[in-house]
């Protein structure tokens, strides 16, 4: 095949795959309103644990569809994560209204994730100019611990032990986030660890022999 009709297949895979990746984030931002339609009578059940499910698959899917086609882009990472961001929010809205007993039971907990998130976006903010979008593997283990607490309080009426493990996950997810963004010298996307961050550092120190 030749080098034109090559290079044009491949751009229009990586096409296919961004409009793809594009719609499946897309598809979970617009799951936040709809969190907000199914408790708007104070109460859940199958279609609200069926939209989460259906956002954790979204979540999981748009970066390995975003990566095989070549197009995680900063941009696209970023829209990644305020689509995350808008629809946990819209879901720890439905909770209280739901459950509100829960959130009193669990509110010095998810005090200290909400300060912590807070304290991540004006650090964040400060020192890049922008919000993070390292999707870290301890990120992802907090969205998994995320869904699987959403699922067992607003379907089935159970918080112990899910709430508690999220909790603590997100603790570690947010303060692994805050040291990351004060070892990288500049702002990253899918910065999958500390160890990964302390390579991205050293890789752009200069060089002591300069």
């Amino acid at each position: 095949m030749p080098r034109a009709a090559t290079t044009a297949a491949a751009g229009r895979r990586a096409a296919a795959h961004r409009v793809v990746a594009l719609a499946l984030t897309t598809l979970r931002l617009l799951l936040a309103p709809t969190l907000l339609w199914i408790t708007r009578d104070r109460t859940a059940g199958g279609w609200y644990v069926a939209c989460c499910l259906v956002a954790l698959v979204s979540d999981i899917i748009d970066g390995m569809i975003a990566r095989r086609g070549g197009v995680d882009t900063a941009g696209l990472r970023r829209y990644d994560s305020v689509s995350d961001t808008v629809f946990y929010l819209a879901a720890a809205w439905t909770v209280w209204r739901v459950h509100p007993e829960v959130v009193r039971t669990y509110w010095p907990g998810v005090a200290v994730v909400v300060a912590l998130e807070l304290a991540r976006y004006v650090v964040d903010l400060r020192k890049f100019g922008r919000e993070a979008s390292y999707h870290a593997w301890t990120a992802k283990a907090w969205g998994l611990s995320l869904a699987a607490a959403l699922v067992a309080v607003m379907g089935f009426g159970r918080a112990a032990p899910w709430m508690a493990i999220t909790i603590a996950l997100g603790i570690i997810a947010d303060l692994e986030g805050l040291v990351i963004s004060w070892i990288l010298p500049a702002w990253h996307h899918d910065v999958k660890s500390l160890l990964h961050a302390r390579a991205i550092a050293a890789s752009t120190r200069p060089s002591a022999r300069g």
